[in-house]
């Protein structure tokens, strides 16, 4: 029973004093007399538990910025922005300085007005193994998107992002993206960021045909060619490319906040707005809230690693040596077994085609072998 109601009744009943019955029972004799004092005001209702809580709270925030924190939520929302907790602390701290709400005081208030509901269950994000590139332009994710409009049509989106700043280096809009478009598309990213040192992609043809044709497409020579290294993800695991596919996501959230997108002129004026955002305003969570331009600006950006390798008008062919350090080639219609050597075992080398004449480099240009082909032979024996 309650401690409290049980005292004063008993002091009323039995006429012991309050000292007494506080010292028998170890509590406090102000506090009995205090119940003591509501009962005889209030009666039974003096005796029932009252909340402890302070009339009031100087430190309390919500009198000061509630309201501005569900402007700002509703806002970034309605432009199709992110609207967390970190992101409006962002916004705050630029317009009132270091003096803001922390950033569980301003999720509270989110989820108090019911803009948020706690996901417990959730796997947190620190238990992902992540991978991030040291340097500006050391990496470069590029992927293909698609982005349906409310008339029903459905464009496809080109984004490439770089990998250590989140910087959006290229997002265009086409019916088709082919890969001669990728190509268009990364010379043009590099007039204003430059070019990076590597290259991510899934394996969509736009971006390497050697999968399933085992001949390099137009984005293999290019890259091949500027020195680019190519990276590709294994099939079916799009978290290596996961940067660019979060981006999409981010992306689509905005577009499907605007109206009147019916053409591709429209739908690309609608990214480069959001482009210009996500690098220069948005803070970005992967980068300690930082802008991704801000990130790309704090230093000095990776170049190819390799020489530029000049292709002119020959054919290129990318293949790995085998066991037994022989490339194969097939030349009008009869296959040809060239040897390299045993230590290069497992090396991915690039031939070089002119007709007859032929020339194998590492992917990093160096030379392995030149040499002038034989149709009479299978084998061409080394020198």
């Amino acid at each position: 029973m309650d401690i409290g109601r049980f005292l004063i009744e008993t002091h009323l009943r039995t006429g012991r004093s309050i000292k007494a019955l506080a010292k028998t029972h170890d509590v406090s004799p102000s506090w009995l007399f205090t119940l003591l004092g509501r009962y005889r005001l209030e009666g039974d209702a003096g005796l029932e538990p009252r909340s402890r809580r302070p009339r009031s709270s100087p430190s309390r925030i919500a009198d000061l910025w509630e309201d501005e924190i569900v402007v700002l939520r509703k806002e970034l929302a309605d432009d199709g922005f992110d609207a967390g907790a970190q992101t409006i602390s962002f916004h705050l701290v630029e317009r009132h300085g270091q003096a803001v709400p922390s950033v569980p005081t301003i999720w509270r208030v989110l989820r108090s007005r019911g803009f948020v509901t706690p996901q417990p269950h959730k796997r947190p994000k620190s238990s992902y193994a992540r991978f991030v590139a040291d340097l500006p332009n050391e990496c470069w994710q590029a992927d293909m998107t698609h982005v349906p409009l409310d008339n029903g049509t459905t464009f496809e989106v080109l984004n490439m992002i770089d990998d250590h700043s989140r910087v959006c280096v290229a997002s265009r809009v086409m019916v088709h993206v082919k890969a001669t478009d990728v190509v268009r598309v990364l010379h043009k990213s590099a007039e204003t960021w430059g070019y990076p040192a590597t290259l991510l992609t899934d394996n969509g043809l736009i971006f390497t045909a050697q999968r399933r044709y085992g001949v390099a497409g137009a984005v293999e020579h290019e890259l091949f060619a500027l020195g680019i290294g190519s990276k590709h993800s294994r099939p079916y695991h799009p978290q290596t490319c996961g940067k660019v596919e979060r981006f999409h996501q981010t992306m689509k959230k905005f577009l499907r906040a605007q109206e009147g997108l019916e053409t591709s002129k429209q739908l690309q004026r609608a990214i480069d707005r959001f482009v210009e955002r996500y690098n220069t305003v948005r803070p970005h969570r992967g980068i300690a809230r930082k802008t991704p331009l801000a990130q790309w600006s704090a230093r000095d950006p990776a170049v190819p690693r390799t020489p530029r390798i000049t292709i002119g008008g020959r054919r290129l062919r990318l293949d790995r040596v085998d066991k037994a350090g022989t490339v194969t080639l097939r030349h009008r219609g009869q296959l040809h077994h060239i040897g390299i050597g045993r230590p290069y075992g497992g090396w991915r080398v690039a031939m070089l085609i002119d007709g007859r004449n032929i020339e194998i480099v590492s992917l990093d240009g160096s030379p392995i072998r030149k040499l002038v082909l034989d149709p009479t032979k299978d084998y061409q024996r080394q020198p």
